[in-house]
């Protein structure tokens, strides 16, 4: 190995001749250079970003060439696009692992085999760069580096999503230079940071060289200091400068007009103050930006301003005055193709999504994110929970999780990260909270961060789960402006909120797991969180999928997750537990929440009158920028439409409306429609953008649904003919033939006109495939022996053809190998002169069983049979506590639509509150069904052991047939995978209960 010093495993060297950390900004040559934030226009910024050559090492061992002097040639080595992780690149391991180190825990040693990635390029300095402070800036690498600059060791640095900037003006030259970098995957920060990602290496984050004047201005940090009526404010321009010169600050307002400006004398330390009257101040709804501009000479600074006082009075938590609930989400790094290397397009589709999902606060779990992100978030309106790069998740599973938090030893590295987080973003007004980390335990060298914090920036608040008191970490949290949790169950939040002793309001970092078909349980916390005003909200886990782009050996692409690259120890997919797949496809939980925290409510005040309460749920914003548009539809079909236009209400206020529509309506069900949604195109979402929607049945109640032209209703008796065929009865009516089957109790055929209509046998079905949120409880199922119930056939009565019709009558149980049945049963399948077949179910479970997946009737239909249409819950696919983001209609569309491509298979697509459906061939040719109560549908070409058995998509085998569910209820999906057990409201837990349900075969061109 070349001669090195292992500062590496020493957790008292965190770098060598690193520059002190700094506020962000690109210095430019004038101000509307600046005013464009465009690096690239600036005569002093220079990327690094390009083609490097490369060399990957298994081991740092493996590193015997002085690769870093000038004459040493690295044209043969390959070449790397920077920034990028070299794990994406084919190098290494791809490896993801949530909890548990990747490496054996001893702090602060890490193997002697450690991967080592060698970088050397050359660059050249530009001629009016000389005489000139030339600095080198690395916003990324994971997880520490050597520099060397034209064969002079230059520094090092560690803290991987943290900046480390370095002075090499000493060691340049004019024109062309080397620069090379090793990078190690581990050292003994990386036991700071053992988040819930794949662990990449290498430099993931962009890389560029500033040029300075000898002095220059080295940090800007903007205080404000707004008066309690908000007619007024001062803006303090601290600074540090290099050396003597002439400092000039002028803020500009949104139309590029001075409205205060400020001079000082600047050696050292220097304090411009500016005055502002009646400043527009800036929230996430209404993100009016001023822009400070810091002149010194040759050089210009630029820094968004927003006006905003952030405070908690009576422990709520307030912005500029206002109660404000955070409506956010979790996000991580995270690319399909690049890993953690984040290009700018893909932040700006990550913020547009979410500002058109109504999502207001981002918390950048579980580290500091790329400083351009925040400029977006200050640009585009998001309250940020800005974290420190810390996280010790896998002591608590090795040893003491408290152990590096109280080891004074490790203070310095702890505290590190906090003064490198504060100082780079401390201008951002979009961060409102600074996070002390992730997962950690909780001790002195926590309590050392938060007091460094409030003592530098005591205008946010500060924040640490970590602290909260079920980890038994140090009792001492006055450092810490909030109370924190994550995944509480809904009575402690409702405890915490009724409680008004508690001093700090309650925010859950994280909340409603949404991994895989989830969340389930998002209303209920949100009606909690407006309840109490002491609750300020949340944000779910998480944003995105980590899934990684990937082919199988015949060229199918798939997402990978844990395991999937022969990496161990892994979490196989617990990465994959977002609300958007990873190239952004929103799954059914991210439109769940934007129905959930949507900034409109829309309530029935009298109905029959037309009368509806619109409240206004934006906490600074008039509702004059949305259209609010109705209609009426019965039966699925529209009968009259118009449009209220805009309504002043001005926030949290409620008005009165008054929808214009006729006062009597037509037979049948009739539902009223109200959304509201964008006047005018905003940078996120162009015009006529859904906000908000809300529905109100107006027909009588207990009336039925009826189709158009009733092709449900009772057809003119005929009559039915029995004959039997050893253990079938073979039903015959004028245009159908039915099989029953007497030893499976149940049909083998149903036909009509000769064409059938099932390719198997009618089945009782309990099973669905396992969610990624059933992963605790579906054990409890499978001791049980739920995905194994066969029915087993006791009895069958068969009546005389009475009213036209025949009576079956069947006792029966569903029961696992080897296991006690899991219920007994008894069902009447009656079949008329018209042909349906009418089941009618009583089921009685035995006691001490887990609650039930689901009950219900599986058919499986003939290949062809693809065309759906259903009345009910729509369009996507909805469950019993998912299912604020569906409405009412009849809906037509073709099985594999209602197929939900999650990246682990498993239950998806059924329509919770189903009235009757069809399924028929491209000829109309088919089945349809109706339940005396409104049901759970489902149609698929997958039956749920297909969907278990899969890890990936593409292991789905697409079965011909398709199979229907039809069930009197399903459990909910909850959000288990990390959260509380699913609620027992949302469970099937009924001990006995009696489902109806009609089967009718049709020609749909015909009825």
């Amino acid at each position: 190995m070349i001669k090195l010093d292992r500062v590496w495993e020493d957790a008292s060297v965190l770098h060598i001749h690193r520059e002190e950390p700094r506020s962000y900004y690109i210095p430019y040559a004038d101000a509307p250079s600046a005013r464009s934030g465009k690096r690239s226009r600036s005569p002093l910024f220079q990327t690094l970003n390009g083609a490097w050559n490369f060399r990957y090492h298994a081991s740092v061992q493996d590193v015997t060439d002085p690769f870093y002097e000038e004459s040493f040639n690295a044209s043969s080595w390959d070449e790397l696009v920077v920034p990028s992780c070299w794990q994406t690149e084919g190098y290494d391991q791809l490896h993801y692992t949530n909890v548990n180190y990747p490496i054996p825990v001893d702090p602060p040693y890490v193997p002697d085999a450690n991967p080592a990635g060698l970088y050397v390029r050359e660059f050249t300095v530009r001629e009016d760069w000389t005489g000139k402070q030339v600095y080198t800036m690395f916003e990324g690498v994971n997880s520490c580096f050597y520099l060397w600059i034209n064969g002079q060791f230059a520094g090092y640095s560690q803290g991987s999503r943290i900046p480390a900037e370095f002075n090499i003006s000493g060691l340049i030259r004019p024109g062309t230079n080397r620069i090379a970098v090793m990078v190690l995957k581990w050292c003994d920060g990386t036991y700071l940071e053992d988040q819930d990602v794949w662990r990449f290496s290498g430099i993931f984050r962009d890389v560029y060289l500033l040029a300075r004047d000898e002095a220059h201005v080295r940090d800007v940090f903007i205080k404000q200091d707004i008066s309690p009526d908000h007619a007024s404010a001062k803006l303090l321009c601290e600074l540090e400068t290099t050396g003597a010169l002439d400092a000039l600050a002028l803020l500009q307002d949104a139309d590029g007009t001075t409205v205060a400006k400020g001079a000082v004398r600047a050696d050292g330390r220097s304090v411009i103050t500016l005055e502002i009257e009646n400043p527009v101040l800036w929230n996430a709804e209404q993100p009016y930006l001023y822009e400070l501009f810091v002149q010194d000479g040759r050089e210009v600074l630029r820094f968004p301003v927003g006006f905003r006082r952030i405070d908690i009075v009576d422990s709520v938590f307030r912005i500029n005055g206002q109660a404000v609930k955070l409506k956010g989400v979790n996000r991580h790094d995270s690319h399909p193709d690049l890993g953690q290397t984040v290009p700018l397009n893909h932040m700006i589709r990550d913020l547009k999504l979410m500002k058109r999902h109504n999502v207001n606060t981002v918390r950048t779990s579980h580290y500091p994110n790329d400083p351009r992100f925040l400029e977006l978030c200050d640009r585009m309106g998001f309250y940020v929970v800005d974290e420190a790069d810390l996280e010790c998740h896998g002591l608590a599973v090795s040893g003491d999780f408290h152990q590096l938090t109280r080891d004074p030893d490790w203070e310095k590295a702890f505290v590190d990260r906090a003064i490198r987080l504060v100082e780079r973003d401390k201008n951002h007004p979009c961060v409102i909270i600074w996070s002390m980390g992730n997962e950690s335990g909780y001790g002195r060298n926590h309590i050392a961060m938060a007091e460094w914090t409030r003592t530098r920036d005591g205008s946010r608040l500060v924040h640490y789960e970590g602290a909260s008191r079920r980890y038994h970490g140090d009792a001492d949290t006055e450092a810490l402006d909030i109370e924190s949790e994550m995944y509480p169950t809904l009575e402690y939040v409702e405890s915490y909120g009724q409680n008004p002793d508690h001093a700090k309001p309650l925010f859950l970092c994280e909340y409603s797991h949404a991994m895989g078909n989830g969340p389930g349980d998002l209303k209920e916390y949100w009606d909690l969180f407006y309840a109490y005003p002491n609750l300020m909200g949340g944000c779910v886990w998480e944003w995105n999928d980590h899934g990684i782009r990937t082919k199988t050996p015949d060229g199918r692409e798939y997402f990978g997750y844990g395991g999937n690259f022969g990496d161990h120890p892994n979490d196989g997919n617990f990465c994959i537990d977002g609300l958007v797949s990873p190239d952004r496809v929103p799954h059914a939980g991210l439109l769940e929440l934007k129905q959930v925290i949507a900034p409109v409510r829309m309530e029935a005040e009298d109905l029959s009158r037309g009368t509806l309460i619109i409240t206004n749920l934006y906490d600074f914003s008039n509702l004059s920028h949305l259209t609010f548009d109705w209609t009426l539809e019965r039966c699925g079909e529209i009968v009259e439409q118009g449009s209220l236009g805009t309504i002043q209400a001005g926030p949290q206020e409620s008005v009165t409306v008054i929808i214009p529509f006729q006062k009597a309506f037509p037979d049948g069900r009739c539902f009223l429609t109200l959304t509201a949604s964008l006047c005018e195109s905003t940078e996120w979402a162009e015009r006529g953008e859904e906000i908000a929607f809300a529905q109100f049945e107006m027909a009588a109640e207990g009336s039925a649904a009826q189709p158009e032209q009733g092709w449900l209703t009772a057809l003119r008796a005929r009559p039915v003919h029995v004959a039997e065929d050893g253990a079938q009865l073979i039903v015959t009516g004028m245009d159908f033939q039915h099989v029953f089957d007497r030893t499976l109790g149940t049909f083998v055929r149903v036909s009509k006109q000769g064409v059938d209509m099932i390719a198997a046998p009618l089945t009782f079905s309990i099973w669905r495939a396992p969610t990624d949120n059933d992963r605790n409880v579906q054990r409890q199922w499978k001791d049980a022996g739920y995905h194994r119930a066969d029915t087993k056939v006791y009895q069958v009565r068969v009546s005389e053809p009475q009213d036209d019709a025949i009576e079956m009558t069947v006792d029966f149980s569903l029961g696992g190998y080897m296991k006690h049945p899991v219920l007994h049963g008894q069902a009447v399948w009656r079949v008329d002169g018209s042909g349906e077949i009418a089941l009618t179910t009583s089921v009685k479970l035995r006691e001490g069983l887990p609650f039930l997946p689901r009950f219900g009737l599986q058919a499986v239909m003939p290949a062809g049979s693809e065309e759906v249409e259903y009345f009910g819950l729509g369009p996507h696919a909805s469950y019993v506590d998912k299912r604020q983001s569906v409405r009412i209609g009849k809906y037509l569309l073709r099985v594999d639509d209602m197929f939900e491509p999650y990246i682990m298979p498993q239950e998806n697509g059924s329509r919770y509150g189903t009235e009757w459906a069809m399924v028929t061939s491209e000829l109309g040719m088919g089945l349809a069904f109706r339940g005396n109560a409104p049901f759970s549908f489902n149609a698929s070409h997958y039956v749920p052991e297909d969907l278990e058995e899969a890890a990936h998509l593409h292991q789905l085998v697409k079965r011909k047939e398709t199979i229907v569910h039809l069930d009197y209820k399903m459990s909910g999906v909850g959000s288990n995978s990390c959260g509380p057990e699913l609620l027992e409201k949302y469970r099937l837990d009924e001990r006995e209960f009696e489902f109806t349900i009609q089967l009718r075969p049709v020609f749909k061109e015909d009825e």
